[in-house]
């Protein structure tokens, strides 16, 4: 049975982000897409009216996908310190996944003619996990509102960060399988990002 509607809109989307993950956003065409996905150009440009706005409807659905898949710290654990470094880890995580990598580098190359897909791929991945920790820290660790905010970008900038430039740069491999929540504590390292948890929080004097 044929696709309509929302249906193959979401299926293009799907197609699309596989394109640009694969070829790039110079290289990928809108007859790649439209191959992909068994449809026409027509109805291609009937739902996305240029690649430009193609590609910023592919980035909100990796900012969803992206966002649903790291979750809240309180999804992590019960114990509040064992909840923010796992959801720690798991950031680590996700950001050393091939395609995560993929993306973020597109967004960095298409920064200055695209800013406004760069920006909301960087508010989804960097701001939203920040906040989301911070959040957390406030409500379960005594901290004043900005005292959380320091103590998660303290954690974040010692402890995830620098992973993630190794990775980018490729010094470190790419995961290629699929991470899955329950494996974080087996596939990261989580001891320097329970150090810097333990010194923001020491510094801040959390309960």
């Amino acid at each position: 049975m044929a696709r309509r509607g929302d249906e193959l809109r979401k299926h293009i989307l799907f197609t699309a982000k596989d394109v640009f993950l694969k070829s790039g956003f110079e290289r990928a065409s809108m007859d790649q897409v439209a191959a992909g996905a068994s449809t026409s150009k027509r109805t291609l440009y009937a739902h996305f009216e240029s690649k430009d706005k193609l590609f910023l409807a592919v980035v909100d659905l990796v900012r969803e996908l992206y966002l649903d898949r790291l979750g809240t710290p309180e999804t992590y654990a019960q114990d509040a310190t064992e909840a923010a470094v796992l959801y720690c880890g798991r950031f680590v995580q996700m950001l050393q996944w091939e395609p995560t990598l993929r993306m973020c580098r597109l967004g960095i190359a298409e920064a200055e003619r695209l800013p406004e897909a760069s920006a909301r791929y960087y508010e989804a991945v960097f701001d939203s996990t920040h906040r989301r920790l911070a959040d957390f820290l406030a409500r379960r660790c005594g901290l004043t509102a900005q005292d959380a905010e320091d103590a998660a970008h303290d954690v974040i900038a010692r402890a995830v960060h620098p992973r993630l430039l190794r990775a980018l740069f490729g010094t470190e491999p790419a995961r290629t399988r699929q991470p899955d929540a329950a494996t974080v504590a087996a596939d990261v390292d989580l001891a320097p990002i329970r150090a810097a948890l333990a010194a923001a929080l020491a510094a801040r004097g959390a309960a």
